[in-house]
């Protein structure tokens, strides 16, 4: 089969293009025939070496943490599925990824496909879709009736953030800059401020319930957020490479994240998608064979919203 693979870590120029061995699924594993992946950030600095740590990949490394794609095989014990289903799943990140013609999944990691977007569209779902519930939902709390300030609303997570935030009846108030400013506002977030040119914090008139930081921001803008947020609120970061400030004098709980594979949450997700209450938005579609040069332009900051791999 056809897959992407590095062999050393470093810029997007390891990316390679190979022929590699089909896999075989383990027991409670399930081979897919991959419609599509994902570009996420976190596999540029995957790519890069910079995660070693705490993503501690094997060498050559498939990337791909998204797939959507068809059951291929079933490995033993696999129930529930079946060959043919279409199917769309956050996989392990140290593990082989989905940027080839067929990936190994644990069984248990996926969801049923949405109905009624293409499945290659579907590969935007997962890893971004999950970041953005479980930040409002496990580690906001987020309830009906309250305000909850997305900074960063412009990307991926931020667009899902805003829509599922809306949906359980929250007041949004979003962030963002450039092409972002029009997404935000379509997700339907009830106050939009372009960061670039307003200093937020200020223009935040009424204090929040929560505060969703999914942008790199200085310590001192961190700061002035979390003044905004109300006694007793909380805040939730994505940006786990720097601490996540909150006030205990005023009981404003910190929390930094880290999303995690939840087929029942992913699939809470696509019935979402079914019924038509959380839009899938793709802003970019790029084959296989370009997958290195999506990693290039994400390295120089060309990416805005969403890319699929079509595969």
């Amino acid at each position: 089969m056809k897959a992407v693979r590095f062999h050393e870590f470093g810029d997007p120029s390891v990316l390679q293009v190979e022929k590699v061995d089909t896999p075989e699924p383990a027991a409670g594993q399930v081979r897919v025939r991959v419609a599509a992946t994902s570009f996420n950030p976190v596999e540029g600095n995957i790519r890069a070496g910079y995660m070693q740590g705490p993503i501690p990949v094997a060498l050559p490394h498939t990337p791909g943490i998204d797939v959507a794609g068809t059951v291929d095989a079933l490995g033993e014990g696999v129930a529930g599925l079946s060959v043919g289903d279409p199917v769309i799943g956050f996989l392990p990140m140290a593990a082989p990824g989905a940027a080839a013609e067929y990936a190994i999944a644990p069984a248990d990691a996926l969801a049923a496909a949405p109905t009624n977007v293409p499945l290659v569209d579907a590969a935007a779902l997962p890893l971004v879709g999950l970041t953005a519930y479980q930040a409002l939902f496990e580690h906001a709390d987020l309830q009906d009736g309250q305000r909850v300030l997305v900074n960063g609303a412009g990307g991926a997570v931020g667009g899902y953030a805003v829509q599922l935030a809306r949906e359980a009846g929250a007041y949004v108030i979003a962030t963002a800059t450039g092409d972002g400013l029009g997404r935000a506002k379509a997700a339907g977030a009830d106050e939009v401020i372009d960061y670039a040119v307003t200093d937020v914090a200020p223009a935040v008139e009424e204090q929040v319930d929560a505060l969703v930081n999914l942008a790199p921001i200085s310590p001192e803008q961190f700061e002035a957020l979390v003044a905004r947020v109300r006694n007793g609120g909380v805040v939730v970061s994505t940006t786990a490479w720097m601490p996540t400030p909150g006030d205990d004098a005023r009981g404003v709980r910190a929390t930094t994240m880290y999303v995690r594979s939840d087929a029942n949450q992913l699939a809470d997700l696509v019935a979402a998608v079914n019924a038509e209450t959380l839009e899938i938005v793709v802003t970019e579609r790029v084959p296989l064979d370009e997958l290195a040069a999506l990693h290039a332009k994400a390295a120089a900051g060309g990416i805005s919203g969403k890319a699929i791999v079509v595969v």
